[in-house]
């Protein structure tokens, strides 16, 4: 009786321990890694350090910066035929996306390159470095200025030769380094509302419609037409890569729709719709808990117009830190859980600063409340 006993709840903790272990959380936990208000990327040791950090913390994902302001953090063939700046001057000599994905992937961290400036070319700065040289890529807004906002400066995502140039900006990452996907952001693809207006983009348009750009920006089927040009570049791309590498993932972080449609033409559901993101990132940067919960609750297939299944896909962006703010305990103990409560997997920080301030705080309370142990990852 005894031994029957014994072996019954031998039995019944062997169906518990399996059934937990077939239940175990899939879960994707990342974090940006920036290049400005940080030194993370200023050597190897300081990257290995992040790493281990984020390791220890139970991370799973890094998305460290590839393509801001106008430079890469990467030695690029493309940059260097075009503009003779084959990588950021501060690192010449070393390649720290390469020395990230060494780091990382020694501690079973995926690393997803961020071309976090995207189809802009300067901050300031007129057009910068790249429409200096080449000023048939500026973007144009309806007065013939250059298409600036929030002191932002573009190149016309419309046009072929910049598009090609991002294009190989990314295909050359995808080639040449181990990384587990790529990431555009709220400027990849995108395109202020405001532009359109160049003599290309003009032309353009009326080669396929038999008229002119409309004086306003906002004509909805103006509108239309710019965010369907975004649409196809982003399938585009999305070949692009898998044909270079299939396994690589195509994310992206746009900002919260439907204010990405209206300010910037990224129709990202439509991105979804037709398999072009493996992950979504939206960016849900918010100051208040009910701020953040509204856009959360935007995030649901009716209102998004896609179907159910495809939510899976996507994961809240969280800002933890910019400037002199860093987000509180409290707050982002409330955005974890109402994450999981509507049924969100993972989140990504913006950025690794944020969780080494005040004595490492958040990450000390994601670790002991929420990354208690390390999880798989969704890819």
């Amino acid at each position: 009786m005894y031994n029957m006993i014994t072996g019954f709840l031998i039995l019944v903790l062997f169906m518990i321990k399996s059934q937990a272990g077939a239940t175990a959380p899939v879960e994707l936990r990342g974090v940006w890694l920036t290049n400005v208000d940080s030194e993370i990327l200023d050597s190897r040791e300081s990257i290995a350090e992040a790493m281990q950090f984020l390791a220890d913390h139970n991370f799973n994902v890094v998305l460290p910066v590839v393509w801001n302001d106008a430079k890469t953090l990467y030695y690029s063939q493309t940059m260097d035929s075009l503009f003779d700046m084959p990588i950021d001057p501060c690192y010449a000599g070393r390649d720290p996306l390469a020395e990230v994905i060494a780091e990382a992937h020694a501690r079973d961290l995926a690393v997803i390159a961020w071309f976090e400036y995207g189809f802009s070319s300067s901050f300031e700065k007129d057009g910068g470095m790249i429409l200096s040289k080449k000023p048939a890529w500026a973007a144009r807004d309806r007065i013939g200025g250059l298409l600036t906002k929030n002191g932002f400066e573009w190149m016309n995502a419309y046009h072929p030769d910049v598009q090609k140039f991002i294009f190989k900006l990314v295909s050359e990452v995808v080639a040449n380094y181990d990384v587990d996907g790529v990431q555009g952001d709220d400027r990849l693809p995108a395109q202020p509302i405001e532009g359109g207006y160049s003599n290309y983009t003009r032309n353009l348009y009326f080669s396929e419609t038999g008229k002119y750009p409309p004086q306003n920006e906002r004509d909805p089927t103006w509108q239309e037409w710019r965010a369907k040009k975004l649409n196809t570049f982003v399938a585009g791309l999305y070949r692009q890569v898998k044909t270079v590498k299939p396994r690589v993932l195509v994310t992206w972080a746009p900002s919260i729709f439907d204010w990405s449609l209206h300010e910037y033409l990224q129709d990202w559901p439509s991105w979804l719709r037709s398999g072009n993101a493996d992950l979504l990132i939206p960016q849900n940067y918010r100051y208040s808990f009910y701020e953040y919960m509204q856009t959360v609750n935007d995030l649901n297939a009716q209102y998004l117009g896609i179907p159910d299944n495809l939510l899976s896909k996507i994961y809240p962006g969280i800002l933890i830190n910019v400037g002199d703010y860093c987000i509180s305990e409290d707050f982002l103990s409330r955005c974890i859980e109402y994450n999981r409560t509507m049924g969100f997997n993972g989140e990504v920080f913006f950025f690794y600063e944020g969780l080494r301030k005040n004595d490492d705080a958040l990450a000390k309370m994601l670790r002991s409340k929420y990354y208690r142990r390390k999880v798989k990852r969704p890819f």
